[in-house]
């Protein structure tokens, strides 16, 4: 970071560069643009992040970010209580509520497996899981992880300390995405591909 900024703008750029996807440039442009925000629009910003620290919790029950509890998926009467799909975040909620096919509830892990950076399954979501598939009658738990080495880790693992249960274990398929180029692909997405094609 340049010198030559004021403390108050490098404090600030610091803090934004701080965010996922973020990096010094993105945070340089975010803070020039915060800094030329009216006072009354930087200070609605600056207590909308107060405002949902304050009032927002994860959910008792599934994990995801909410500001009632038990949150409002888990509350709701006409989701399937049978089907259970395990994600790592909150996004992940949010992704597969954007398709408006899935009627199931959620299961939030809140990180993955990583031994790289100290993070075993003890700290994540998983107990959690285990505790809801002994109280609720579970038929199914799909596992809705990323494609990344720790999703992947992590889902076998949760596989594996489900598999005596005798609940149906699913994985999502990974593959070409629509209007996606084969040139352009890489190994894993093609192998994914590959390995999930069907007879049509």
């Amino acid at each position: 970071m340049k010198n030559n900024y004021p403390k108050p703008l490098k404090k600030l750029i610091g803090e934004l560069s701080k965010l996922p996807g973020v990096g010094n440039k993105s945070a340089q442009r975010l803070a020039f643009h915060i800094l030329s925000l009216s006072d009354e629009e930087a200070n609605a910003l600056a207590g909308s992040i107060s405002y949902a620290k304050a009032n927002m919790r994860k959910c008792k029950v599934c994990g995801n970010l909410t500001d009632q509890d038990p949150c409002a998926i888990c509350s709701d009467p006409k989701r399937r209580r049978d089907v259970i799909c395990v994600v790592e975040s909150p996004s992940g909620v949010t992704a597969m509520e954007g398709m408006e096919e899935f009627n199931g509830l959620y299961h939030v892990l809140n990180g993955t497996i990583n031994p790289i950076e100290g993070r075993g399954p003890e700290d994540i979501n998983i107990r959690q899981l285990i505790v809801r598939l002994q109280e609720e009658d579970v038929k199914e738990v799909i596992l809705a992880t990323n494609p990344t080495i720790e999703g992947e880790a992590t889902a076998m693992y949760i596989a594996r300390l489900l598999k005596p249960s005798g609940i149906k274990i699913t994985r999502i398929a990974y593959g070409m995405p629509t209007g996606g180029d084969l040139e352009y692909t890489d190994e894993v997405t093609l192998f994914k591909a590959m390995e999930g094609r069907r007879e049509i």
